[in-house]
């Protein structure tokens, strides 16, 4: 199942038999399958194997679920500080080469939130809260120290809403709310999905589609050194947006810092391209405000960042630099 995104919290009645909240990991999403041998698979949520990456989480899962288990999860890494570090999954998944000593310096557990199908049994169709209450027995004799663990869940939306504001500091993301009478729907939307997002500012360098009517923005951050760095690209932008921009951008020249086109990756919130990325440089003074979430990678905003409005007031000296949040 996937989840939608909303702007609040859901209070429980909004959801069919009671909403229950779940900490929104940091990760990458993972169904793991032991079958009947007691073999383990381990899929992405684009049906992509990986087994190679996270060869731990294989073993753990191996010892910790029977033959004939299926479930869904998160790989997650908490580093030495006690935050959730994406960049040490994306190493692991991308290069090959240092794999199996990252299994054992920068190991990864597995977060499991949810049970398809055991001995046989599939759960799929049965409501969530059956569904919790078998993988709270599948999981009930796993020690301390196993990498597989279980999900926390809470049915008070007060305390949903401490989770929301104090686990950030961890590099939770924020939360999922599901309905506890709804059944899994493979494939489909059916949780909701609320991330900690706060406002900041950003400077434009350039955009996506027609000058006079953009598409998205390109954008920018000085570095403690004075370079100006791509640090994230807008979601698609509504008119009203398109309008208050009309006007305000002008072309720039060679002597802009950014290439003609980005190589691909150089922007947040892109999709998964090998392609360069085409756009338009426009020169950097005008300040855009933006809100965020917490996920960061490569010193950039790794997720799409939403336009707010733009920022008359300021000037490119008045932003933050790199991603600080002031």
């Amino acid at each position: 199942m996937a989840a939608t995104a909303v702007d609040r919290i859901p209070e429980e009645r909004a959801c069919s038999g009671g909403c229950r909240y779940e900490p929104k990991f940091d990760g990458f999403r993972c169904v793991a399958r032991v079958d009947d041998d007691g073999g383990v698979q381990l899929w992405s949520r684009r049906l992509k194997r990986l087994d190679e990456a996270f060869p731990e989480v294989v073993s753990a899962v191996s010892g910790a679920l029977p033959p004939g288990t299926v479930v869904d999860g998160e790989i997650v890494r908490w580093g030495p500080d006690g935050r959730l570090d994406f960049s040490a999954l994306q190493r692991r998944h991308v290069t090959r080469r240092g794999r199996a000593g990252r299994a054992v310096t920068e190991p990864c557990h597995y977060v499991v939130f949810d049970v398809l199908e055991t001995g046989g049994v599939d759960h799929r169709p049965a409501p969530l809260s059956s569904r919790r209450t078998e993988l709270e027995r599948l999981l009930s004799d796993l020690p301390g120290t196993s990498r597989v663990v279980l999900c926390p869940q809470l049915r008070d939306v007060g305390e949903a809403r401490l989770w929301f504001e104090i686990l950030v500091a961890q590099g939770v993301e924020g939360l999922v709310v599901k309905a506890a009478a709804d059944p899994y729907k493979e494939g489909r939307r059916g949780w909701w999905k609320v991330k900690h997002r706060t406002t900041t500012e950003a400077i434009i360098g350039g955009v996506t589609g027609p000058l006079d009517r953009p598409q998205t923005l390109l954008l920018g951050r000085h570095t403690t050194a004075g370079t100006l760095r791509v640090v994230a690209r807008t979601t698609p932008l509504n008119p009203r947006a398109r309008t208050a921009l009309t006007g305000t951008l002008t072309p720039a020249g060679d002597e802009h810092p950014w290439p003609e086109p980005l190589p691909a990756g150089w922007a947040g919130g892109l999709p998964s391209t090998r392609d360069p990325i085409h756009y338009t440089r426009v020169t950097p003074t005008a300040v855009a405000e933006i809100s965020v979430d917490a996920a960061v990678e490569h010193g950039r905003w790794r997720h799409s960042v939403r336009f707010l409005r733009l920022r008359p007031d300021l000037t490119p000296e008045d932003v933050p630099h790199d991603l600080d949040l002031e």
